[in-house]
């Protein structure tokens, strides 16, 4: 233990980081009454698009925090993508699943990263038991057996220690968090230089441009193009062997590399940054109390949008965990797993995104006919539509239920409810904890409560499609069919739900679902 007169104040958990993954940590653990500091060495939000593709996991998120009216102001769907070939021709296409939506929410979504952060931010400061310092930097970290010891330095140089039981280090591809507790990146070898572009479009120059979001495949150029909310477009321009990066970046060179599709009378240049686009993962994303999320452990190339979900991915896989144990619910192995879930996932959709991004920056014009021909004979010599909710994988090893269970690993749907004058989305009944969620039409809820009362906090729902005869007289009634649909899918009777969403795991039987039980209150504890 540090001498007491070195520590300025204490906390639960110092984040270090107020970007998205900073801001909803912050969020999640404020909301659950820890005491938290977050650190960042900047003042304001950076006033220019970065991130700009969301997913319903993440919508899902922040309507459980209470911010969903809140950020979609600033949300528009996220148009099909049309992949077009060597010669033009389209080739294949990304869309989302059809309605009704799984989760309830439009699958994939384009966002305006400022006033988003912005929200993220508010609700986190909502919070009495948050402090947020702004223009503070963490220089040191300094691990102990039961906290960390952390000294912080402001703008003018002055320095103070604090300590905290946890660390979560949410500051960036730079992290001095994950730098300092000797995390190392592994190269998932990905490495290409390309211009990003934001263009504030005028309203009458809105019609000469794709009215789909779209890949061009050009061997001679190849371009990624984005229709975001409202006027915001943006263009993903590979740069080319000898081309310097920031003189790519000036008004003149971005204006020419737009001019098969605008002219600068057509819109605001918001932004041009010249980026390499890296598949990075750390090799361990926790050492003893310090851990990391988001850019701080994994980038990825950009090309299906899941740069920010994935650290928001993160941050909700940690939060719950570090909430039992902080609460005395669990030790703190049950942090073991989360290097586990997170690292794979984040190696496993990269493999994909590369795959993508590889089939994309093709340079040579004969293996890019080559490519078109393997790709449109895979539709049967049309195009094939590919949803980007199946490119995104589940869990694949880490808290789930053994192998060969259904579902483990998977994210958990979520009806809309038949209640009062509107349908409500399940998790409105439930929360964003523990779930067993029970086939009404098979099992009631009573039962389920007598078999799952071992394990503390557990919510258990009994769910039966509208209209349904015989059902629990207690259960929810699902008004489109989603979650009877998904029970029948996969053969079972009732589903346990990490506080994430996630599949623990599905059972077809009692006996399967009373011994997952028992695994599950053995694990937690």
């Amino acid at each position: 233990m540090t001498n007491e007169t070195d520590i300025s104040n204490r906390y639960d958990v110092l984040v270090v980081g107020f970007g998205p993954a900073g801001a909803v940590a912050a969020g999640m653990l404020g909301a659950r009454g820890h005491s938290t500091l977050v650190v960042d060495r900047l003042t304001e939000i950076y006033d220019k698009p970065r991130a700009i593709a969301l997913d319903h996991e993440i919508m899902r998120h922040f309507d459980n925090m209470g911010i969903a009216d809140s950020v979609l102001p600033y949300i528009a769907p996220f148009t099909a993508s049309q992949h077009f070939g060597a010669e033009g021709q389209l080739i294949r296409r990304i869309d989302m699943v059809p309605e009704p939506y799984p989760l309830g929410y439009t699958p994939s979504m384009v966002f305006t990263q400022p006033p988003v952060e912005a929200v993220m931010r508010k609700h986190a400061e909502s919070f009495d038991c948050v402090t947020v310092e702004l223009g503070m930097e963490m220089t040191s970290l300094d691990p102990h057996a039961d906290e960390v010891v952390a000294v912080l330095k402001d703008a003018s140089g002055e320095t103070r220690k604090v300590a905290a039981k946890y660390v979560i280090g949410c500051d960036g591809a730079w992290s001095q968090v994950r730098e300092q507790s000797g995390m190392k990146f592994e190269d998932l070898v990905f490495d290409e230089p390309w211009l990003v572009v934001d263009v504030q479009v005028h309203e009458d120059a809105l019609g000469k441009l794709p009215q789909t979001s779209a890949q061009f495949c050009d061997p001679a150029r190849p371009t990624s193009y984005v229709m975001g909310p409202k006027n915001h477009r943006r263009w993903e321009i590979m740069l080319l062997p000898g081309e310097n990066p920031r003189e790519m970046e000036k008004p003149d060179n971005v204006w020419q590399l737009l001019s098969p599709w605008l002219t600068p009378e057509d819109g605001n240049l918001w932004r041009a940054a010249a980026y390499r686009f890296h598949a990075l993962v750390a090799d361990d994303w926790r050492r003893g109390r310090v851990l990391i999320a988001g850019d701080a452990a994994h980038q990825q190339p950009p090309f299906i949008g899941q740069g920010m979900c994935q650290g928001l991915r993160d941050v909700s896989n940690l939060v719950w965990r570090l909430d039992r144990i902080l609460k005395g619910k669990s030790s703190e192995d049950l942090l073991d797993t989360y290097t586990v879930e997170r690292k794979q996932h984040v190696r496993t959709l990269t493999g994909k995104i590369k795959a993508i991004g590889q089939t994309i920056c093709e340079r040579d014009p004969e293996a890019a006919a080559a490519r078109d021909a393997k790709i449109l004979a895979e539709g049967g010599g049309k195009p094939l539509t590919i949803t980007r909710q199946e490119i995104v994988p589940p869990i694949e090893d880490g808290l789930i239920a053994k192998e060969g269970t259904p579902a483990r690993g998977l994210l958990f749907p979520q009806p809309a409810i038949v209640k009062g004058d509107s349908p409500r989305l399940l998790d409105k009944f439930t929360g964003p904890e523990w779930r067993l969620i029970l086939d009404g039409r098979r099992i009631g809820a009573g039962e389920g409560e007598a078999l799952a009362k071992a394990i503390d906090g557990i919510v258990v729902r009994a769910v039966v499609p509208q209209g349904e005869k015989n059902a629990d007289p207690t259960a929810l009634r699902e008004k489109d069919g989603v979650l009877s649909a998904w029970f029948d899918r996969h053969g079972v009777i009732a589903a346990l739900v990490r506080p994430d969403h996630y599949v623990f795991g599905a059972a077809r039987s009692l006996a399967d679902l009373t011994e997952q039980l028992s695994d599950l209150h053995r694990r937690l504890a």
